[in-house]
């Protein structure tokens, strides 16, 4: 038979669980909030103005709002300041522009309904009624559930690991999350919320700090943060970052900052790209690799600003822009959710889609987190669409043990939401401690996410005493009869 020329066959269409389509990024339209009606193109693009502008409280978001947001959604608000929130509020215009970015005006509510299901609302101004009721904060939930200030080294740096740090430099930010890990320090006093306190002057902070690291060689890693260093004066930041690479044993220096999403402008700034560009440039030519840690958490605060923010800091010379975003409820928990804002950071903004923290264990913050069932099935579900190296690992942040892929727990009891975790080195609280590298570290699913059982047996660790005790037995008996019949399936 004669060869045949090659014939181009049409295009197959495959259905797939996602779909990729190129997406342009946009800055959506702040004018269509009435108190922003008359705001220009360059007071927007002012790092002064975003400041000045943030939104406070509940009176400054009435005046950019006007009457789009029913009464009730203010009371539901104040309820939360009131009675739950954990962090003061704190909004960039950039930020809050982010929100509800096209709404159209065709039925009466339609703003306030579509404020309360925003992803970005949810997690940056939430409200009384997106928390839960029954299990509100989990029963191990505490405000520094990491242990950051018990592993303070000297004031604000924390030495978690063997050979990295953590260097808080101050306890702001630009804006303020209601996830924050470290809600015990960060931000404002809330009525829920009374803060801990950094007490040394920021110069001896960081003398401190800096005269730690060169006592300690075995240190090379270096995560700056706070707080945001873009709350830090940039000749403040950059004298800092000047004494750090002084020290000849660091070799990754991480600037952490969440601003570079929620106020790009400040990373715009001449002073601010131009300081960064001499810092850069030192870097590289010791041989420190010098980053830029972001946390974006919804497509939808990805835009031209931000990807512009990105490209300033590597045209400056930093070696990448990295995301390190946070998995929560009703904001980025579904495979689309996390593949379309990854696909925005990787192919639109050159940011790094690197990690997803699942959401620590702080309280009042149950309606935020998952499982690490979830987080495992969209770890799963996430795979083969980006590239392998802009592929992020979602990770659960164990207390005592540190970051872990989330398929690398050693035993999980679904039924009552503990897995268990170990781990390869110790902590500064575990110097002496003969366990520590074969001890089983707990940690906890939300409650509310367990089957009937497992529910059952957490309200029964809350009641009193006999009826605890009849309630453990009850569930020991459904535990030992759910596992006979399993071995009878086995042995069927």
């Amino acid at each position: 038979m004669a060869d045949r020329p090659y014939e181009a066959s049409k295009p197959v269409v495959i259905e797939q669980p996602y779909q990729y389509r190129r997406r342009e990024l946009v800055e959506p339209d702040w004018t269509r909030f009435p108190g922003w009606a008359g705001v220009t193109e360059a007071d927007w693009a002012s790092a002064q103005w975003q400041r000045v502008n943030c939104v406070k409280n509940v009176k400054q978001l009435r005046a950019v709002l006007g009457d789009r947001l029913h009464d009730s959604f203010y009371e539901d608000l104040e309820s939360d300041i009131a009675h739950s929130a954990t962090m003061s509020m704190l909004l960039p215009p950039q930020m809050l522009n982010t929100m509800v970015p096209a709404v159209e005006e065709t039925a009466p509510g339609s703003w306030t309904d579509a404020f309360y299901a925003d992803p970005v609302r949810r997690y940056m101004l939430p409200v009384a009624s997106d928390r839960r009721s029954d299990w509100p904060s989990h029963p191990f939930a505490a405000r520094d559930s990491l242990h950051e200030h018990d592993m303070w080294a000297v004031e604000g740096l924390t030495h978690r690991y063997p050979t990295k740090v953590l260097a808080e430099l101050l306890s702001t930010c630009p804006q303020y999350c209601g996830h924050c890990t470290r809600m015990d320090l960060v931000g404002n006093s809330t009525p829920t919320v009374d803060k801990r306190r950094l007490s040394l002057k920021p110069v001896d902070r960081q003398t401190a700090i800096l005269d730690y690291l060169q006592a300690h060689p075995g240190v090379r890693d270096v995560v700056v943060s706070g707080g945001d260093v873009a709350n830090l004066p940039w000749k403040q930041l950059e004298r800092f970052l000047d004494r750090l690479l002084d020290v000849e044993t660091i070799r990754d220096i991480r600037l952490a900052t969440k601003a570079l999403m929620g106020l790009p402008q400040h990373w715009l700034q001449d002073e601010v790209v131009e300081g960064m560009a001499r810092v850069a440039k030192r870097a590289a030519g010791q041989g420190v690799n010098l980053a830029i840690h972001t946390h974006v958490n919804h497509v939808n605060s990805v835009t031209p600003a931000v990807a512009r923010a990105a490209a300033a800091m590597l045209d400056a010379g930093v070696r990448d822009v990295r995301n390190q975003g946070v998995l929560m409820r009703g904001v980025n928990d579904t495979q689309a959710d996390l593949l379309d804002l990854c696909f925005a950071l990787q192919g639109e903004a050159n940011i790094l889609p690197y990690y997803f923290y699942m959401c620590d264990m702080i309280p009042n913050a149950e309606h935020w987190r998952t499982s690490v069932a979830q987080a495992q099935d969209l770890q799963t579900a996430i795979m083969g669409y980006l590239p392998g190296y802009a592929t992020p690992r979602i990770i659960c942040d164990v207390p005592m043990v540190g970051k872990r892929w989330v398929h690398q727990l050693s035993e999980y009891d679904r039924e009552l939401g503990i897995s268990y975790w170990t781990k390869n080195y110790r902590t500064s609280l575990e110097a002496n401690d003969p366990d520590a590298l074969t001890r089983r570290y707990p940690f906890y699913d939300p409650i509310d996410t367990l089957p009937k059982a497992g529910q059952q047996w957490w309200a029964n660790m809350h009641a009193p005493r006999e009826v605890k005790e009849a309630g453990n037995a009850a569930a020991v008996r459904s535990r030992q009869a759910a596992a006979r019949q399993d071995e009878a399936a086995e042995v069927g």
